[in-house]
């Protein structure tokens, strides 16, 4: 008998536990993705999963912005 596990062989999930969607770009704050993305990652194929990871880094920047804080209280 071997000790060996069987492992799918797809594309794990961005997913780092910081699940938070950013209110104006509708994407999660942790990965990236957006909620439909989430909601059908286990159902995509790998492609799809490749084509998703791709992009990630790019929509980091845009999350980047500041929308208010004190910056924004003393623009008043």
């Amino acid at each position: 008998m071997t000790n060996m596990v069987w492992k799918r062989d797809e594309i794990e999930s961005p997913c780092i536990q910081i699940c938070v969607v950013h209110p104006t770009e509708r994407i999660c704050t942790g990965c990236y993705r957006s909620i439909d993305e989430i909601t059908k990652w286990s159902k995509m194929d790998s492609s799809e999963r490749a084509e998703i990871m791709e992009d990630l880094p790019n929509r980091a920047p845009r999350l980047a912005k500041r929308r208010g804080g004190r910056a924004a209280r003393m623009k008043r």
